[in-house]
């Protein structure tokens, strides 16, 4: 993984509350988690309170999260009441209605996530831990935490040993498909 070029630093989307954001500019701090998620896949729902344990306990050592929907139909009201009702924290939450940063990042299912380094580069992309062993399959107790290590590395300035991951969720159905047509 040679990282992004970077011209992707400058991909600028609004979140759910108006703000506009750069998902892929770490502006301070050591490297920002983009969680990539929906709203309909039980995986991704069942790692909602996980991911606002991950987002909080890195917050303090230099690692912003952003939740990035990636349904491009999903209203910024559909996704603030998602969010809530799962008990994400309060993180941006961002719909990702063009895919560009699921192109950008190179995820295809969900939950899926990608971390930027401070220089703009995905460090690592993959699965958030091995908590299934497959679809619908429940996996304790869990034996790799595949993200928090890797967020251990970024913190102590290590390069991160295993960048790639596979993650195991719902699949990220192609922009045309899932807007009918329309990108």
């Amino acid at each position: 993984m040679n990282g992004l070029a970077l011209g992707l630093l400058l991909i600028t989307l609004r979140d759910v509350n108006g703000v506009a954001r750069q998902p892929m500019r770490v502006n301070s701090g050591k490297a920002n988690a983009l969680f990539f998620v929906t709203n309909d896949c039980p995986i991704s729902n069942a790692y909602a309170h996980e991911i606002a344990r991950i987002c909080a306990d890195y917050k303090t050592k230099g690692i912003s999260c952003d939740l990035i929907y990636v349904d491009p139909t999903m209203t910024d009201a559909a996704a603030r009441q998602h969010a809530q009702e799962y008990g994400h924290g309060d993180y941006p939450k961002i719909v990702d209605r063009k895919h560009e940063l699921v192109k950008a990042t190179g995820v295809i299912s969900t939950p899926e996530v990608a971390v930027i380094n401070a220089a703009g580069k995905v460090v690592y992309r993959g699965r958030i831990d091995d908590s299934f062993a497959g679809l619908g399959q429940p996996r304790r107790p869990v034996k790799n935490a595949d993200l928090r290590k890797a967020l251990d590395e970024v913190v102590a300035g290590k390069p991160v040993t295993t960048p790639i991951t596979k993650a195991l969720g719902c699949y990220i159905e192609n922009i045309e498909v899932l807007s009918g047509g329309r990108s």
